[in-house]
């Protein structure tokens, strides 16, 4: 239990990743709030956590961050890890890539990590050993075609990664990302839905051509990717701060 008392609150925690990182800070004690627009998803989540609680917002809010962020400080204390794992993807040629497509993805991928890391900033500084851990994407350290807006936010989310780490080292609290490869979760299934769609493709030819990124020719589990999460977490992990670490069964940058 190296997290025992250990407020943690995860940003999208009602289902995929986020679900599988609130289950493994809690295995070793985390007190945990979830973070997200769905408050069903997120209940249904925080019922398999002891003393779990959920705070539903809409983290490109600001304000709503803020009062988020206090209602979890009501019920588990001050934050003490921060896990900025919301975000959203959607897939168009770039000439066709709208305004309103190129801001939602911004406000999810990038505004969200702002307002978040602002709101969780001055408990995080007091803690023990304060925590950011964003869930990225290997496509925020390289390009993939027709995802540009979410190619841009991840390098976006990455590039605040680093630069708060820098300006922080001198504190206890550790900035870091994970990066994981197309994973099984609910918006690789929309992605396998929309390649079958738009190509006729089946199924099986549809995820395969999201697995020939990865030389172990699968998709990355949640669980492996909140693996890394939790170890970033830990206070053993101190001098571990600005990485970009990736889960992608070997695939080259």
């Amino acid at each position: 239990m190296r997290l025992q008392g250990v407020h943690a609150l995860v940003t999208g925690g009602g289902s995929g990743i986020g679900a599988a990182i609130a289950r493994a800070l809690a295995a070793e004690g985390a007190a945990l709030t979830l973070v997200g627009r769905r408050r069903d998803a997120l209940e249904a989540v925080a019922a398999t956590l002891p003393g779990a609680c959920v705070a539903p917002a809409d983290i490109t809010d600001c304000a709503a961050v803020d009062a988020a962020f206090a209602e979890a400080r009501a019920a588990h204390g001050p934050i003490g890890i921060l896990v900025n794992n919301a975000g959203a993807a959607t897939s168009a040629p770039f000439a066709k890539v709208t305004a309103e497509a190129w801001r939602a993805t911004m406000a999810v991928n990038v505004d969200a990590l702002f307002h978040c890391c602002q709101s969780a900033l001055p408990d995080l500084l007091d803690a023990p050993a304060g925590r950011i851990v964003t869930i990225a994407s290997t496509a925020g350290v390289r390009g993939y075609a027709y995802t540009a807006p979410y190619v841009a936010s991840k390098h976006a989310a990455i590039g605040l990664t680093r630069a708060l780490a820098l300006e922080l080292a001198g504190s206890r609290v550790t900035v870091n990302a994970v990066c994981p490869g197309f994973t099984d979760t609910d918006i690789v299934s929309a992605t396998i839905a929309t390649i079958r769609s738009k190509t006729g493709r089946s199924e099986a030819e549809a995820l395969a051509e999201l697995t020939r990124f990865n030389p172990q020719k699968r998709l990355i589990e949640p669980a492996e990717v909140a693996e890394a999460a939790l170890w970033l977490s830990l206070p053993s992990a101190k001098s571990i701060t600005g990485q970009a670490i990736l889960v992608a069964g070997g695939e080259v940058m």
